[in-house]
């Protein structure tokens, strides 16, 4: 055998070897500075995972903006952002790869700033384990109880707490312990199943690769080894089957198959499996992997099923085992993380991906935002950026899901702003609200077309939205004058007088001004759907929930009329005298002045009261308008 051959047997046994090999995906977390760059850093030096003119270059770089008097910076290696290696932080999630002859890895590296706690929340997400790092000199602070609770939340059930910095603390055995204590006392409070404590010194090496020299006090496992031997794989396989659809795959007029990754279980040729949410049947005909067609699939791959007959499937419908399907439900509690700057508001409409899956959802209620500290339950009406909180969700149709605990992909999502398209949450379902499956709609025999014809004329809903003093009830109330005197049925929604009654229990902050807006919204759509043109005076200050309510009615019932009046005039007419309390700080919260106003950007109707009267407006109105 020649020495390339040699080499090639040596480099295809090599991959042999790796291919056989599972992969463990763990995260490091923590405070700000607790050394976890530092950490990966030096794994991936020990475990010879960096190459020669990597190392040159990360000498040369430790000199220039290392941390460690010249010394070098194994953060370098995995910091890869010029802002972070400006700060000496780290801001986004880093992925690193890296393997030995027992286990590959992937870690992420997440920042310890509470601002991008986002960002942890994203490479907690797919995490087995978690090595949370406490700074020896600093002891748990805030961040690490707040990265711990994110951790099991989002269902990590064991942990290493690796109380790094040994070194500064002359490798005090008393302080480890101190430490571990108060650790110890927190996450017993949490759900994990196993807290393995390891003191290191992640700069000098002490207790990552090799057992520390220094520490002859500690008997436990190094962090290397405890991450190759660590048991993680609560087999998905063992799972019934889970497959979300992707796409529809359909080439040509004699092929169609569902594409997308087996999330959980195996999918076998002959097996019966159901498509949720319709519920339908049929058996997996074949399975298809580009031009291979397989046996079976399980966990992790991504294939492409057909069906031995034609059924209704979609995508973001899932295909499961027919005698073990999951629950379909409009309504669910679970445990969420906000991550944007802009708070968080019950009834604002959102966007809910929950894999494959993408519906209008919002938050019905917030039972209760955790104190990281204490994890005391607080009341709360909003969220603020990085809150948790348990809260209840309400989808706009039913979709396929499981309890996060049970099978993480079918149970976690995130909020998108439907404004911004920014993620503003993660969430993870823990049940159904049961209610949602056992309440239906009730089919009636006098429909909307009914009612109509029998006031022989359309129903719709006209929005005056505008500041206040605009002229939105003025023009509202003369319009309606002059359709009652028409035939046509009507009822104005005003909203001082909505707020003696329905609304009478929500003030004026940003929160309960979307729930106000949410509330007239659904009363509007009943209204027209009795055949009546509803009229509504509301500020309605932001575009987000004039938004939500157009999407409640169906195609030209919702005429949203904006009364264009600049804030100079509306303050000068001031009719009840609200502007000059609010200027002396007597009505906190007000629109214009303590709260922005949204301009609609593109109303159906735009009206000018500083240059046409109330009486011309109404024409324009009427002539604008088919009420036929």
């Amino acid at each position: 055998m020649t020495i390339q051959e040699t080499a090639i047997e040596r480099v295809n046994h090599y991959l042999e070897e790796q291919a056989s090999l599972d992969t463990l995906r763990f995260i490091t977390c923590g405070s700000v500075d607790d050394g976890k760059s530092t950490l990966i850093g030096r794994m991936l030096f020990e475990a010879q995972m960096i190459f020669e003119d990597q190392v040159a270059s990360l000498q040369s770089e430790s000199k220039k903006m290392g941390t460690q008097g010249g010394e070098i910076d194994f953060a370098l290696l995995v910091d890869g952002l010029a802002s972070e290696r400006e700060q000496g932080i780290t801001i986004d999630v880093a992925y690193r790869f890296f393997a030995t002859d027992r286990r590959k890895f992937i870690v992420a590296d997440t920042p310890g700033h509470e601002q991008y706690t986002r960002n942890m929340v994203t490479g907690a997400s797919t995490a087995d384990v978690a090595v949370i790092l406490i700074d020896a000199r600093q002891g748990v602070l805030p961040q690490t109880r707040r990265h711990s609770i994110i951790c099991s939340v989002l269902g990590i059930k064991k942990v290493i707490v690796a109380i790094n910095k040994m070194d500064l603390v002359d490798y005090a055995s008393d302080i480890f312990d101190e430490i571990l204590a108060e650790y110890t006392a927190f996450a017993d409070q949490l759900e994990f199943t196993e807290v393995t404590a390891i003191p290191m010194s992640a700069l000098k090496g002490d207790n990552i690769i090799e057992r520390s020299k220094a520490m002859q006090w500690y008997q436990g496992p190094t962090l290397l080894g405890f991450l190759e031997t660590v048991d993680t794989r609560a087999s998905r396989v063992t799972h019934p089957l889970r497959f979300p659809v992707q796409w529809v795959n359909r080439p040509n007029l004699n092929f169609r198959g569902f594409s997308g990754t087996v999330e959980a279980g195996i999918a076998t040729i002959g097996q019966t499996i159901r498509a949720l949410p319709s519920g339908a049947t049929a058996d997996i005909k074949d399975i298809v992997l580009f031009e291979d067609h397989l046996q079976s699939a399980e966990a992790g791959q991504a294939v492409t099923l057909t069906l031995d007959r034609e059924i209704d499937v979609s995508r973001g419908d899932v295909i499961v085992a027919a005698d073990a399907p999951c629950e379909v439900s409009d309504q669910f509690e679970v445990n969420l993380v906000w991550m944007d700057q802009e708070p968080g508001y019950l009834g604002r409409t959102l966007w809910l991906k929950l894999g494959t899956t993408q519906v209008n959802a919002h938050i019905t209620a917030i039972k209760h935002k955790i104190n990281i500290n204490t994890l005391e339950h607080l009341s709360a009406t909003e969220l603020q950026l990085n809150d948790l909180a348990v809260v209840t969700v309400k989808t706009d149709r039913p979709v396929a899901f499981e309890a996060y605990r049970d099978c993480a992909p079918m149970g976690a999502f995130i909020f998108i702003d439907r404004m911004t398209n920014q993620t503003v949450a993660a969430g993870m379902i823990d049940f159904a609200l049961r209610r949602a499956s056992n309440v239906h709609r009730q089919q009636l025999d006098v429909d909307k077309a009914a009612r109509r014809q029998l006031n022989a004329h359309t129903s719709r809903v006209l929005w005056f939205t505008g500041l206040s003093g605009s002229g939105k009830s003025t023009i509202a109330n003369a319009l309606e004058k002059v359709l009652h005197e028409r035939g046509i049925r009507t009822y104005i929604l005003d909203g001082d007088n909505v707020r003696h009654g329905l609304n009478s229990d929500l003030g004026f902050t940003d929160a309960d001004r979307v729930e106000n807006i949410r509330r007239i919204g659904e009363v509007a759509k009943l209204m027209v759907d009795a055949g009546v043109v509803v009229l509504t005076a509301f500020i309605s200050p932001f575009r987000a929930e004039r938004a939500m309510v157009r999407e409640l009615f169906e195609d030209g019932e919702f005429v949203e009329i904006f009364v264009d009046t600049p804030l100079a005039v509306a303050e000068e007419r001031d009719p009840k005298g609200l502007y000059q309390k609010a200027r002396r700080g007597e009505i906190p919260n007000f629109t214009g002045i303590g709260s922005p106003y949204e301009a609609p950007t593109d109303p159906d109707i735009r009206v000018d009261t500083t240059t046409h009267s109330v009486e011309e407006v109404v024409t324009l109105l009427l002539n604008e308008i088919d009420f036929r």
